[in-house]
Order: structure tokens, then C-alpha cells, then sequence
């Protein structure tokens, strides 16, 4: 036996009372995010659970992936866990590890581990049931019993339980900690055990001080993540995820340098940056053409707070993955609310500082595109393609209802964004100074309305399309039409003025009013041109955009009708 990085029980006690305590809101994601050595995210119906190290078993859910809350009920409540855990760990106390969990022949198989702190005295035992859903008649955890164990003279350690079934029906399992490293065997997918009990071959695959093993496959290959570095220290943490792969379930895996994870090969994947210190114990979820890849880390924001993370997994022509926090790669875009389906606009077209940001209705005009600076970590600067000038919270405010507006850009959290997707696609912005989203106030569909800050819902009004604009839509909307002005302002029902200067001379020019639901109310071409052109309407009072066109170049402002 070796000594490593286990720090002493009450240190990890104390991490686990973080998974429920933050001094800080998260500044990623939404809820009560505190969690460590999460599983396999796995989903039952429109509910996606995760389980994790704690008391009876922790575990978090969500409805949308952004989200997530405790678990009503731990799976081994009030330390009402298998008699048998205790014969086979002397002075187990309760606190379950790293749990995992894999749907087959109808129930969920949970599988967890138990242990005390740097020993190889460890089991990994199995519970079965038939949801997830503890309101359901139907919840109920049956005890399956022992999987594998482990004692002081064996050189493996028996926690991290990792399941895979494979396109051909296998069920491959992989588990250990230190020691002589990482093992996968094969497991019965009728009894989730192993398939030839005792005596079923185990497959050394990782050495050097790994842990947490995922295996998956893609393509031709069977790709095992894995963690090595220290746990368990908050921002002291030194873990870092590496991968490797094989033809077979059982290896040899090699990185990408063609070296052997048994000789301390892997190539890594996600390490500390920024505020996410200590990344580990990874997992994959795939969904609607996007693989999201959970893990742990430790928010150097928060005290050093173990917390769930959700990234991008990407895979390279080569059949390499890559994992990023970003969820858009930087250009210039169109931002969409998904309850409206009107747009981010800048108030009267303008990009003076101080000019709001609200919703209105597509045009395509410069001052509804929107440069994505990624800053690292999924946090972005959002900048006006209208006059340069970022999208930001007005005097840096953090309470609800705090409004969006233009301004130089600072550097400063309240004009620096996070973006977590949602599981419909969708994206939701965070606010660095506080976490809160940008939404619609109200759920509004009025165009007009100033955008601002409020506490996630998951309401439609909080959830935005990025979208690259129309390659047509941005080409005419990068031709500002110049020297065209509308008077009165506010308008009369029956019509308004169009200054048009220079373009009396020029060719036709086509006039467009559109209502609040994107509909040509008034659309009208003037051949000859005057100076001054009257423009008669017979019109509702309300918010309309009026888009003046020649050729490719255009003018649009919203106006009043009174």
C-alpha cells in the first residue's frame, strides 16, 4: 500500500457540507450546484439525475440540464444502508462514494462504493430500482448485495464504479483507485455482476496514481477518461482529466502519442483554468447531436466549493476528443428570445453609450448582430455591431430587474456573460457579477422592451437562439442607407415624413412598416423620390419598425403611432 492524496476525514467531511453550503452564488449553471465525484448524468422521462459522494447516497436533478436541485431523499436514508457493507467495511460510517448509475432489463442499477480514508478496505455494492422518481408508488431500492471488494492485501482498491454497455449487449465495468491502478472487467448484463463471479478476468488498463475511470466508445474506438493529481483540496486541487484508447474494452489504451496508459501515458482533456480548479470524474451524456461532458471542480470563486460542471465534448477528424467550455465559437450573431421570437436591438438603431438593449423585431440591421468574444471558460463580451460598444448592466447592478444597456467596454463582471445550453438548445445568459439571467421582463412580447436581469425560471422569456445571421440579411444589413430621417415623432395614425436628402435624385426607394409580430403592415415604392416624401398609413396606435430600402442599403427605426 502506498500513502496518497487523501486528506484527513473531517477536511473531506467539511468538503461534503460545501456540496449544500456556498458563502457566493455558483457563477455557472443555476440552483444548488455543490456535488462531487458525480455519475453518469442518465435521464428518466424529462428529469436528468446525477449521484454523487455524500450521506446515503446525494444525487441532484434537473428538468433543462441549466438548473439543478437536491435530490428529495437520499437512496439510504437516516444510514439505513445493507447490513452486509459493515462485514466487509470495518468503520464505514455512512458517506457513500462516487456513485454510478446504467438503465437495463428495465430498472436503473445504481452502483456505489464504500471505504475509509486511505485504505484499500473498500466494497462496491449495487441497488436496483424501477424509476428514478422518488414520487413515484413505484420507488423503491432493492439491495443487489456485494459486486467486488477489496482488502488490505489486495493491490487494487474497489470504488469509482464506471458502467458501459456495449452496441453488442456487453456491459463492461471499470473501477479502482491508486495502487496497482484502474481495471475493467466484464459483467453479466442480467445480474449487473461480475460474469464469472470471483473468478471473471480483470484487465489492468491504468497506471499511475489514476482514478475515476469512464469508459466509452466512438467509432472504432473505446476511449477510457480518467483522473490523475490530487483530490479533495479545494483550490489546492491539482486533478486533471486525461483519456486514451483502444480497439478493445479491455486495451491496451494509448494516448495520442501512441504511450501506453500503463505507462503513464495519457493525453488530457480538461484541467484547472480560471476559476474552475481541480477538474474530475468525468461522464457523458449524449442528447440531440451534442455530447455534454459532466465532471466536478472546485470554484476558486467559492472557497474552493466542489461543484458540477457541464461542457462540450467535440471529436477531432482523427477520432480525438476535445472539451471546452465555450458553447459558441466567436463571430458575430443574431441572439433570439425563444417565447417572442423577437430579437436584441439596440434602441432606435443607436450604438451611443447608454442606449438600451431591448427586443424588437428582425431586421437584419447592423444593431441587431451581436460580436461573441469568448473570454475563456463559456464567458463571453458581447459587443454591438452597430458603433463597437458592449452589451453590459446598467451601473453594474446585480439585483433583478437590473437593465441592459450599451457602454465602453471595462472589463468588468456586469459586461461579461456565461453561457450555459439548455437541453432543448437553447442558451441561457448569466450575468458574472451574480449569476443572474438576462430575460425578458415580464415575458413581454412587446417589442420595445428593455431586456434585464432577473432569477432563473426556466422560463421561454430566459432562453435565447444564437443564431448566424442570413448571409444575405447581413450583407445588406452591413449598407447603412445614409441621410434618411422620420418626423413627426410620435406619429400620427395617418402618416409621417420621410426626409430622404440625396436619394430624391436617385433610384426607387421602398418604404416597410412591420407590427410586432414581423407582419408588412405598409409597404409602398417610391419611383421618384422626393426630398421630403409623405408616407400615408392607416394605423393602429402601437410600436412598428420602419425599414426604408435602396438596392442593397437600408435604414430602420422603430416608431411610435399615436
Amino acid at each position: 500500500m502506498r500513502t496518497f492524496h487523501w486528506i484527513p476525514g473531517w477536511c473531506r467531511l467539511a468538503f461534503l457540507l460545501l456540496l449544500l453550503v456556498g458563502v457566493r452564488p455558483v457563477l455557472a449553471l443555476q440552483g444548488l450546484t455543490g456535488v462531487h465525484d458525480p455519475s453518469t448524468i442518465i435521464k428518466e422521462g424529462n428529469t436528468y439525475w446525477t449521484f454523487a459522494t455524500g450521506d446515503g447516497i446525494y444525487s441532484l436533478y434537473s428538468t433543462d440540464l441549466v438548473n439543478w436541485q437536491p435530490g428529495p431523499r437520499a437512496v439510504f436514508p437516516n444510514k439505513a444502508y445493507p447490513g452486509w457493507i459493515n462485514g466487509k467495511v470495518p468503520g464505514f460510517q455512512g458517506t457513500f462514494w462516487a456513485p454510478d448509475c446504467i438503465y437495463m432489463n428495465g430498472k436503473y442499477y445504481l452502483y456505489y462504493s464504500c471505504s475509509t480514508f486511505g485504505s484499500s478496505v473498500s466494497a462496491i455494492g449495487l441497488v436496483t430500482n424501477v424509476t428514478l422518481d422518488p414520487t413515484s408508488p413505484n420507488y423503491k431500492w432493492v439491495d443487489q448485495g456485494e459486486v467486488i471488494s477489496t482488502n488490505a492485501g489486495s493491490n487494487v482498491n474497489a470504488i469509482d464504479p464506471a458502467l458501459f454497455k456495449d452496441s453488442d449487449g456487453k456491459v463492461w465495468f471499470s473501477y479502482g483507485s491508486y495502487w496497482s491502478g484502474l481495471r475493467v472487467l466484464e459483467l453479466d448484463p442480467s445480474t449487473g455482476k461480475p460474469i464469472n463471479g470471483s473468478s471473471t478476468t480483470q484487465f489492468s488498463v491504468v497506471n499511475g496514481d489514476p482514478e475515476a475511470a469512464f469508459l466509452t466508445k466512438h467509432g472504432n474506438y473505446y476511449y477510457i477518461f480518467f483522473n490523475r493529481g490530487a483530490c479533495c483540496r479545494g483550490v489546492s486541487s491539482t486533478y486533471v482529466i486525461l483519456v486514451g484508447r483502444s480497439t478493445s474494452p479491455t486495451g491496451p489504451f494509448l494516448d495520442q502519442n501512441g504511450v501506453n496508459l500503463n505507462q503513464n501515458g495519457g493525453t488530457t482533456v480538461l484541467a484547472s483554468s480560471g476559476r474552475y480548479v481541480g477538474p474530475g470524474h468525468a461522464g457523458l451524456l449524449e442528447e440531440n447531436g451534442v455530447t455534454y461532458f459532466s465532471h466536478h471542480y472546485y470554484d476558486s470563486y467559492d472557497n474552493g466549493a466542489p461543484k458540477l460542471g457541464l461542457a462540450q465534448l467535440t471529436w477531432s477528424a482523427t477520432g480525438w476528443p476535445s472539451v471546452s467550455r465555450n458553447w459558441v465559437t466567436p463571430g458575430r450573431y443574431s441572439i433570439k428570445n425563444q417565447s417572442s421570437a423577437l430579437v436584441w436591438n439596440t434602441l432606435n438603431c443607436s450604438g451611443e453609450a447608454g442606449k438600451a438593449v431591448e427586443q424588437n423585431v428582425a431586421s437584419g440591421l447592423n444593431c441587431q448582430l451581436w460580436d461573441l468574444t469568448a473570454l475563456g471558460n463559456g464567458d463571453y463580451k458581447i459587443t454591438s455591431a452597430q458603433g463597437g460598444l458592449t452589451a453590459g448592466v446598467a451601473n453594474c447592478a446585480e439585483e433583478a430587474g437590473a437593465l441592459l444597456q450599451l457602454d465602453a467596454y471595462k472589463t468588468q463582471g456586469c459586461q461579461q456573460f456565461h453561457l450555459d445550453r439548455a437541453a432543448d438548445g437553447t442558451f441561457v445568459w448569466s450575468a458574472l457579477n451574480g449569476n443572474r439571467v438576462i430575460g425578458v421582463p415580464g415575458g413581454a412580447s412587446t417589442a420595445g422592451t428593455q431586456l434585464a436581469l432577473a432569477n432563473y425560471t426556466g422560463a421561454a422569456a430566459q432562453r435565447w437562439v444564437v443564431a448566424t445571421p442570413d448571409v444575405s440579411t447581413a450583407s445588406k444589413a452591413g449598407q447603412k442607407l445614409p441621410g434618411v430621417s422620420i418626423f413627426p415623432v410620435p406619429a400620427a395614425r395617418t402618416g409621417f415624413t420621410l426626409e430622404l436628402g440625396e436619394l430624391c435624385a436617385s433610384t426607387a426607394v421602398t418604404v416597410e412598416l412591420f407590427n410586432l409580430q414581423g407582419q408588412a403592415v405598409v409597404r409602398q415604392t417610391l419611383e421618384r423620390p422626393q426630398a421630403r416624401q409623405q408616407v400615408a398609413t392607416s394605423l393602429a396606435p402601437g410600436l412598428y419598425l420602419v425599414r426604408v430600402r435602396q438596392g442593397v442599403r437600408q435604414f430602420s427605426q422603430t416608431l411610435v403611432v399615436h
